[in-house]
């Protein structure tokens, strides 16, 4: 797992942005607190971070504070999203799922009004699979079920949703925490998604 970390030296070095943009964006919360890795190295303690996740979060909030505040960023990014709950219908309109997946849900799980945060999460993520072309209906189902049973257990926390097939056989699972998983070779991994990331861009969707 150590080439997944950047040095603090290194992130700044390849991203331009300087030691006080940082620690002011980490006291606005656009960084959360726990990818501030602290570890010991021979010069000292020394801070890293999760590499891709630290560069994909620099890079998207450069990109997006020219065009609003910092305070406004830190809301789009606030878990007080996660409380939202948007009509069926702004689902489509604000091209958050597709109306092909919500029709989808409606079908397994009949008519809802109203989406709360986390069933919005289940079809977002549902959606990009489905667009992707790497699933179909059945085995939509299959991964709707999963999420319904034991997302819930992580309580907004990060993860990953592993999709696999074996021998035309497919499967799912969540994993609580991002790490290296190895399967036999007939065990293909067909999707890997980081829930975190979701999130965020689904918090960006509804903001």
């Amino acid at each position: 797992m150590e080439d997944d970390l950047i040095s603090k030296k290194e992130l700044l070095e390849l991203t331009g942005i300087s030691y006080g943009q940082l620690y002011r964006w980490k006291r606005k919360n656009l960084i959360p607190e726990e990818w501030f890795i602290k570890k010991s190295t021979f010069t000292g303690q020394e801070t890293f971070f999760p590499k891709e996740r630290i560069l994909d979060r620099v890079e998207k909030i450069k990109n997006m504070k020219g065009d609003v505040s910092l305070d406004d960023l830190a809301d789009m990014l606030s878990p007080n999203l996660m409380e939202t709950v948007l009509e069926s219908e702004k689902l489509v309109e604000k091209n958050i799922v597709s109306k092909t997946t919500l029709d989808f849900y409606t079908q397994k799980r009949g008519e809802v009004a109203k989406f709360a945060f986390e069933k919005m999460l289940y079809l977002y993520i549902l959606d990009k699979m489905f667009e992707s072309g790497k699933i179909n209906f059945d085995e939509g189902e299959i991964i709707l079920k999963l999420l319904e049973e034991e997302y819930p257990k992580f309580k907004g926390k990060g993860g990953e949703l592993l999709f696999l097939r074996k021998l035309g056989i497919s499967s799912c699972c969540l994993v609580s925490n991002i790490c290296d998983i190895y399967f036999e070779d007939s065990m293909k991994i067909i999707e890997r998604m980081n829930l975190s990331d979701l999130i965020e861009e689904l918090k960006i969707k509804i903001a």
